[in-house]
C-alpha cells in the first residue's frame, strides 16, 4: 500500500489544520493505521494511532487536541489539529500495519510509510 500524507503548513498557536492520508494500492480497511511526527534534531515520536475496528489511542502530548479518524470509503485518514501549540512544529508522517498485535507506538512496528508533511506552529 502507497501513503501519500498532505495538508501541512504554517498556522498560528492556537489554530487548527487537517491532515489527510490517503491511500492506494490496495484497501487500508484491515490495517492500523497511524500517525507519528519528527521534530528538527529529535526521534520520529507517536502521535495517534486507530485500529482497523476504530479504536484510538493517543500521545499525552496530543490527547484532546487531536482526532485521528478513518474513512474506509475514501481509503483515507485523518489527523484533526486543534489548539496548536509552537512544539507541534514537526514533518508529520502516517504509516500502515497489518499486523493489529503489534506495539502501536513502535514506528519499527509499520511497515508503509507516507512522505511526511511539515507542520509550522508560529507563537
Amino acid at each position: 500500500v502507497q501513503l501519500q500524507a498532505f495538508g501541512g503548513g504554517l498556522v498560528q498557536a492556537g489554530g487548527s489544520l487537517r491532515l489527510s492520508c490517503a491511500a492506494s494500492g490496495r484497501t487500508i480497511s484491515s490495517y492500523r493505521m497511524g500517525w507519528f511526527r519528527q521534530a528538527p534534531g529529535k526521534e520520529r515520536e507517536f502521535v495517534a494511532t486507530i485500529s482497523w475496528s476504530s479504536i484510538t489511542y493517543y500521545a499525552d502530548s496530543v490527547k484532546g487536541r487531536f482526532t485521528i479518524s478513518r474513512d474506509n470509503t475514501k481509503n483515507t485518514v485523518y489527523l484533526q489539529m486543534n489548539s496548536l501549540k509552537p512544539e507541534d512544529t514537526a514533518v508529520y508522517y502516517c504509516a500502515a500495519d497489518i499486523n493489529p498485535s503489534s506495539n502501536y507506538l513502535n514506528p519499527g512496528a509499520y511497515h508503509n510509510w507516507g512522505q511526511g508533511t511539515l507542520i509550522t506552529v508560529s507563537s
